[in-house]
């Protein structure tokens, strides 16, 4: 052999672990949101939770992102947009967002996380058995909703009516009723507020502020998740005590938040989003129901209200933010 030749050769050879690398497949999935990507703080979470199932933004893993800025009218397109871009799954947050992307394709998996029961949003047929090319992750906090009140009314014991902040256009869900029986039960007054857009929700907080000794309760919709800041910000200056489902309310400045993790849904998204590109089938995947719950307090929210948050309720609290 010449020497040319083996040197040809065996610089081949040592480039060969590098050549296997930069040949490693890459995975291209779809994100769709209803909202923009500055209110949806779970994109970070569900990059984390593919990196910790082997899948690296810019190694193997390339991201489509699509948001419709609050239209959910351009969900049906935007989902459309990603089929043709032959994404190997789509992630969909909400239920709006689920059912966009299930009537634009019955063969690209598609992957969910909401805050709605799926069956009864026409999402999937079963938990146990989804069908077709869909599955997730639901949180369901509506079913959380009478021990959110609850914490809410040990927390502000002297309000004796309490403000119930609903999208209709989005509740799915018995939660307000729930809510209303639940105040009931503790023998508080219920007034239900309809809000769908920004001047709908500076209406409802003028009627709260008509309303004396009243807390206020927001329900479990994305369309309030988008408004957290504007929310928790309207609640500081109006003096309202409220009680929110997600931690990033609490953590912008909100008196308390109960509900489940998002992170750990988008985790456990990521997880079945790697089990499909793996080869599992979607609907032979059941869907998951919430497993971790978050408590969080701001005890600088509460002093600027003027309430004293027992030891006992700080130390069932995951989180208080001094």
């Amino acid at each position: 052999m010449k020497r040319r030749h083996f040197i040809t050769l065996l610089g081949g050879a040592a480039a060969w672990p590098f050549a296997a690398h930069t040949q490693e497949p890459m995975a291209l999935i779809g994100f769709l949101g209803p909202f923009s990507a500055a209110a949806t703080p779970n994109v970070a979470a569900l990059l984390d939770g593919l990196k910790q199932a082997g899948y690296i933004e810019g190694r193997n893993l390339a991201m489509e992102y699509r948001f419709a800025e609050g239209h959910f009218d351009r969900l049906p397109a935007l989902a459309a947009d990603l089929v043709r871009r032959q994404v190997q799954v789509i992630v969909t947050v909400s239920t709006p967002a689920a059912l966009a992307a299930k009537g634009s394709t019955s063969i690209v998996p598609i992957v969910f996380e909401l805050g709605t029961d799926p069956v009864q949003a026409g999402v999937v047929a079963s938990f146990n058995r989804p069908g077709g090319n869909i599955t997730g992750v639901t949180n369901i906090a509506a079913s959380l909703a009478a021990k959110r009140l609850e914490l809410l009314h040990q927390l502000v014991p002297r309000s004796d009516t309490i403000g119930i902040l609903t999208d209709p256009i989005a509740d799915r869900s018995t939660q307000t009723t729930d809510l209303q029986d639940a105040a009931m039960a503790l023998g508080l007054k219920a007034v239900v507020l309809n809000a769908s857009n920004d001047q709908e929700i500076d209406a409802a907080f003028a009627m709260i502020v008509k309303q004396r000794n009243t807390a206020l309760l927001l329900t479990d919709q994305v369309f309030f998740n988008s408004r957290r800041e504007q929310l928790v910000a309207l609640a500081r200056f109006n003096a309202v005590p409220a009680m929110y489902t997600f931690p990033e309310f609490a953590q912008v400045g909100g008196l308390i938040s109960y509900g489940p993790s998002s992170t750990d849904a988008m985790h456990r998204t990521a997880a079945y989003v790697a089990r499909i590109l793996k080869g599992e089938k979607p609907g032979d995947l059941p869907v998951q129901q919430p497993t971790k719950f978050e408590l969080v307090i701001n005890l600088k929210a509460a002093k600027a209200l003027g309430l004293t948050v027992s030891r006992d309720m700080q130390l069932i609290a995951d989180e208080v933010i001094e």
